[in-house]
């Protein structure tokens, strides 16, 4: 069965961890990259894609979005071509499918390594 896409993230470009992320980091899990989103940012870790999400006008109420590698059943990459500057990683896991938009500058074929070590260590 088909579904649609039930979230899309837009990473803008790398950026060093986070100070702060270590808060929400597990016993054994280490950050390994981090890129900066619209609002917030995205943090691979050893074990999940954690999204941050701040909202409202001040972003002091952040949402947290934990996605174990464990869920991620498929995944695509494409990257930009001559008219289209966007690249574009998809990702079909147990709770739907998740699009992820990468602004002009961010590396997919690093993206595609990065998810293909991540899913391919957690099995």
């Amino acid at each position: 069965m088909e579904t649609g896409a039930i979230l899309t993230w837009t990473l803008q470009r790398e950026i060093p961890i986070p100070a702060d992320v270590s808060t929400l980091l597990l016993q054994g899990e280490n950050a390994v990259a981090a890129f900066a989103t619209f609002r917030d940012s995205a943090i691979f870790t050893t074990k999940r894609l954690i999204v941050r999400d701040a909202q409202g006008m001040t972003g002091k109420k952040v949402e947290i979005y934990s996605l174990p590698y464990s869920a991620i059943n498929m995944w695509s990459s494409e990257n930009a071509g001559t008219l289209d500057w966007n690249s574009e990683l998809e990702l079909w896991t147990r709770a739907g499918h998740i699009k992820v938009k990468l602004a002009k500058g961010v590396d997919v074929r690093r993206l595609d390594a990065l998810i293909g070590w991540a899913v391919l260590q957690s099995q």
